[in-house]
């Protein structure tokens, strides 16, 4: 039968359980357990099949919304607001059973069989959730078939990090793992590696995209370490006009990929 609970103070052990869920990745890992906001957020990944393990709800804002949960707490507004990252969340908060992906789990399409080659985001070192999490929705827009992020600085499920990718960590398939097993899983899959980087490289819209393709990118202080410079089919870049001499990783990875969406669609 499923718990069911009113808390109405914010020292209540389940409320400081959620909180320190937040905030802590540590705790993320060693429980399995992550938090969800909001409604949106929250059907992108039931879809994805997660299962959720307690669902906190504010009547008075999440208008007879519900979802299936061992575990139901009901929060006045009040407490509601203190434990929201944001307000406008329909009032709807869930712990959520955690369920990483690995290369293994990806299912990529074959280009003889479906007639689309494989489309992959490979990020190196990423460290700002904001940015992975806009890269992520780039990729849902662009029907990525999955986002690679290599030697990860930081969680897959941070709360930031689903939350400015409006859910897309549940819609992409998202993987984590070192730079080596990418590269090897690449390569195994016969997929090209097109490393965005300033020196000795092309301009993107004249790189064919229409193969099994992989997009490689590092962050914007550093870059690309060697180690993908070597592996690299084909090095490509952004044409900088400017006196700047990089963009945000995610505006560069939008425009890549729809040079590659751009690309198929018009061969």
């Amino acid at each position: 039968m499923p718990e069911y609970m009113e808390i109405t103070s914010a020292q209540n052990p389940r409320i400081k359980h959620l909180l320190a869920l937040q905030q802590k990745s540590q705790l993320r890992r060693s429980e399995g357990l992550f938090v969800v906001e909001g409604r949106r957020e929250l059907q992108h990944c039931l879809s994805a099949g997660y299962e959720v393990d307690s669902l906190f709800l504010c009547p008075e804002l999440s208008d007879g919304f519900s979802v299936e949960s061992p575990s139901l707490f009901t929060l006045p507004a009040s407490l509601y607001a203190k434990v929201a990252y944001r307000g406008s969340t329909e009032g709807v908060i869930a712990i959520v059973r955690e369920r990483r992906l690995t290369l293994g789990d990806l299912r990529l399409p074959v280009a003889d069989e479906d007639g689309r080659a494989p489309l992959l985001i490979v990020l190196e070192s990423v460290e700002k959730p904001g940015n992975l999490g806009a890269v992520l929705r780039s990729a849902d827009a662009a029907q990525a078939d999955a986002v690679i992020v290599c030697d990860p600085l930081t969680d897959l499920f941070n709360p930031n990090l689903i939350r400015s990718s409006i859910g897309a960590i549940f819609t992409v398939p998202t993987v984590a793992c070192s730079s080596e097993e990418c590269i090897a899983f690449l390569k195994q899959w016969g997929i090209r590696i097109l490393t965005a980087q300033l020196q000795d490289s092309s301009l993107y819209y004249d790189t064919d995209m229409r193969c099994p393709t992989a997009i490689v990118m590092g962050t914007e202080d550093t870059g690309l370490t060697q180690q993908w410079r070597q592996a690299a089919d084909a090095h490509i870049r952004i044409p900088m006009l400017g006196q700047l001499d990089s963009l945000n990783v995610s505006v560069s990875a939008a425009i890549l990929l729809f040079e590659a969406v751009r690309q198929r669609e018009t061969h």
